[in-house]
């Protein structure tokens, strides 16, 4: 944004013939399910009403305790600020937090909230670094963003010192509006967003927030894609907080978790982790020049952190471990245990994707061309086939 900072699936099956032919494309990996069915990851951003619960359900495992924290209180303390705002939830700020400085990774975030290193963008000169094309002058002396020379984004939303100035908050009660302080920042944010009193449980206007927070439809896009995920596992109940979820299954979810956001790759990954891919798959989209995963890749990446090898397709990993019929249903998965997906009911040989299962209907997902890496309902692909235990 202009006053923030500047720009950043009609048949029930294929005939034989085709899925065998479609079979023939799978010697690399998995393949992306049939048109239209991924229509329902749509559900979660069409929705005009924030789900209350989110206010304080839920957690995900890439967002620290303390900052996961912060978005939390800024949720409860916002009606006090903007009172006439409504709908917002904690993946809303969690969304843009992840997007502009990923939780304020590598930072020591303090039990009053306070992030050291502090975190500064580049310095807006025009220079071209970091995108930046327009020079902004000095407006703090150096108070925020630690220079006199110029301006540049600080703290975990990355604001202005402009911005800041007028939209800070007090969110530890120090007395103190620091967008260094997790509490601080996640209020401020809330409160920006909010503007006048917007409603951020319908569509619209939370997108009409995010674009105010930085002019670009695709740094809106990636921010709802986040907000979808964060909801997602706040509505599962916090799976992916893995829970009492202990031993190798907790490393091969850590594993895997930590890979949100890393773009699919047709052939991409390896046991050593996100790797280019190859050309093509069955929908004509190439890796060749994606550094990434596809589905087959990330199981093999996450399932090496925990000294297990896999071989490297979906079909061929179906025959490892213990075989989960999917007549035994979605109840009988365990966390860290494989989820499969195929063509034809109980053949495994037409088994085309597979995924990672967390709990509460989720899994691990690297779904098709043109996604990432990210935290899905099991039922978001078609052709259930059931999974395999291995831990």
């Amino acid at each position: 944004m202009n006053s923030r900072r500047p720009q950043r699936r009609s048949r029930r099956f294929l005939k034989w013939g085709l899925v065998f032919g479609l079979l023939l494309a799978l010697t690399v990996s998995c393949m992306a399910p049939l048109s239209g069915v991924a229509d329902r990851l749509a559900l979660l951003s069409q929705q005009d009403n924030a789900d209350v619960g989110l206010a304080e359900g839920g957690s995900s495992a890439d967002i620290p305790p303390r900052m996961l924290e912060a978005y939390k209180k800024a949720v409860r303390l916002i009606g006090s600020r903007v009172p006439h705002c409504r709908g917002m939830r904690w993946p809303v700020l969690a969304g843009i937090a992840k997007v502009e400085s990923n939780h304020a990774s590598g930072r020591d975030i303090a039990s009053d909230g306070d992030i050291r290193p502090k975190t500064y963008g580049v310095l807006l000169n025009g220079s071209g670094a970091g995108g930046n094309t327009s020079v902004f002058t000095d407006t703090d002396g150096g108070k925020w963003d630690g220079t006199a020379t110029g301006e540049r984004a600080v703290g975990p939303f990355q604001f202005m010192p402009a911005t800041w100035e007028s939209t800070g908050q007090d969110g530890n009660r120090d007395r103190v509006r620091d967008p260094h302080n997790a509490d601080d920042a996640a209020l401020g944010a809330a409160a920006y967003l909010c503007g006048r009193g917007r409603n951020l449980g319908k569509a619209g206007q939370l997108r009409a927030a995010i674009f105010q927070y930085n002019h670009s439809n695709a740094y809106v896009a990636n921010v709802m894609k986040w907000i979808d995920q964060y909801t997602a596992a706040a509505r599962s109940g916090g799976s992916a907080g893995l829970m009492g979820v202990k031993g190798k299954a907790r490393t091969v979810l850590q594993a895997a978790l930590a890979q949100r956001g890393v773009p699919y790759s047709w052939g991409g990954g390896t046991a050593s982790g996100p790797s280019t891919g190859t050309c093509c798959s069955p929908s004509g989209k190439s890796g060749a020049s994606i550094t990434g995963f596809d589905c087959s890749g990330l199981t093999t990446y996450a399932f090496a952190r925990a000294g297990i090898s896999l071989p490297r397709t979906a079909a061929a990993q179906s025959g490892r471990g213990r075989r989960i019929l999917a007549s035994a249903g979605q109840g009988a998965l365990q966390p860290g245990d494989l989820v499969f997906f195929g063509y034809a009911p109980g053949r495994d040989s037409t088994i085309y994707h597979v995924g990672i299962y967390v709990g509460g209907g989720h899994m691990v997902n690297a779904a098709r061309p043109g996604s990432a890496v990210r935290f899905d309902p099991v039922d978001a692909m078609p052709g259930y086939a059931g999974g395999a235990r291995l831990l």
